[in-house]
């Protein structure tokens, strides 16, 4: 059964401030000293978790764009981030899935913090997204999306890996460290969810508390507080397993998602 060897890297993110944070990450990721399939980093990991995109969004060929092709050749792996993206007169929180060979594909993050207004500054996507690697089925989401478990559902096992990329805050660190087993057990995947460390320009702490669990609910890997790069491999057959001895999602119910627009105090 195929093994993916992944890298987290649950890194302290200097506050709106892109060049630094790309010139601080490239250092840092060369303390990578085996081959690995994938670098995650957190979400807005150029800016942390901004509410001013007029200020720091960037084209799809903008230099972190570039920056993340880069990193892609140099590891000869998938690089993955979420990005401040201008698009279409839109700024989205979006996903870039980057691969060595510089094809790339993207998730818009569909659940915005409204309690932060991050509603009110981006705009939400409407489409999953679903990835391959090393024989893998990967579905990459953003940060508060890990609330929402009929978005995460794993119909007909759609997906082997469910990948959380964060800006989550300390404060509700509780509600991280619970909802990531849950969503690993309920949908017999394993999950990976990276977060960041440090305070932010609106000196909200972040502790970390990256992690891999494995289908059944056990803890693969865990970090709280400090930063942390740190590489390590999960078997795809752990989820061959889990599946096949206890074939619980033979009883789940029938439905199917249809996204639409978020409805707001019942205006659009």
């Amino acid at each position: 059964m195929s093994t993916l060897k992944i890298t987290v890297f649950q890194a302290y993110l200097f506050w709106e401030n892109i060049e630094k944070n790309l010139q601080n990450l490239a250092l840092r990721l060369t303390a990578i000293r085996e081959k690995t399939d994938l670098i995650v980093l957190p979400e807005m990991f150029t800016t942390g978790f901004t509410m001013n995109p007029e200020k720091f969004a960037e084209e799809m060929n903008g230099k972190s764009m570039e920056w993340m092709q880069n990193q892609a050749r140099k590891y000869n792996c998938v690089i993955t981030g979420t990005l401040i993206i201008k698009e279409n007169n839109n700024n989205y929180n979006r996903l870039i899935w980057m691969r060595p060979d510089g094809s790339y594909e993207t998730y818009d993050k569909r659940h915005l913090f409204g309690f932060a207004g991050e509603d009110e500054h981006y705009t939400a996507g409407n489409k999953k997204l679903f990835v391959e690697l090393n024989g893998w089925k990967i579905c990459p989401v953003i940060c508060y999306d890990l609330r929402f478990p009929v978005w995460l559902r794993n119909t007909k096992s759609e997906y082997d890996m469910l990948l959380v990329l964060a800006n989550w805050p300390e404060r509700r660190s509780l509600h991280w460290r619970t909802l990531i087993p849950a969503r690993a057990v309920e949908n017999q995947t394993f999950v990976v969810a990276v977060n960041r460390v440090g305070h932010d320009g609106n000196e909200i702490y972040h502790s970390g508390d990256s992690m891999c669990i494995d289908p059944n609910g056990k803890v693969i890997y865990y970090k709280p507080n400090d930063e942390d790069l740190y590489t390590f491999s999960i078997n795809l057959e752990e989820v061959v397993k889990s599946r096949r001895d206890f074939p619980f999602q033979q009883d789940a119910d029938i439905f199917k998602l249809q996204a639409q627009p978020i409805i707001k105090n019942n205006l659009l």
